[in-house]
């Protein structure tokens, strides 16, 4: 088996309204309803399904609990441009920007938490 890219994952949410408001407004990411009223936030040839904290759509993880992800997005535009937008956004900066290592090698990465209290990174790679 050759895995070529991650498709969807899901976020336990507390606040499905408030979860696809931040997403939205601070990672540009577009809502969409798919299913039985299910939702979610696209972006590029992926997707974040988010899950209700009080109904989790099974299957689902063992211990579903919003605030338990850690997660990395790569954005095309220089990090002066991302801080200037978290910064416009009303983001508190925990960490960054810093070096790290990301999937195809050396990224620069910021770091700050969603609604639900998620590590949420946001990285680029240098261009050139």
């Amino acid at each position: 088996m050759h895995i070529d890219r991650l498709d969807h994952f899901v976020l336990t949410v507390r606040d499905l309204d408030a979860s696809l408001a931040f997403y939205e407004r601070v990672l540009g990411l577009a809502p969409v309803t798919f299913g039985q009223g299910r939702k979610a936030l696209a972006f590029g040839q992926s997707k974040i399904n988010l899950h209700p904290a009080d109904a989790p759509v099974a299957p689902h993880a063992q211990h579903p609990a919003p605030g338990s992800a850690d997660v990395c997005f790569i954005a095309s535009e220089s990090m002066d441009t991302v801080m200037d937008h978290l910064d416009r956004c009303g983001i508190n900066i925990l960490e960054g920007p810093v070096s790290r290592t990301g999937a195809l090698g050396p990224i620069t990465s910021v770091y700050f938490r969603d609604p639900d209290g998620n590590l949420i990174e946001v990285s680029v790679y240098p261009h050139g």
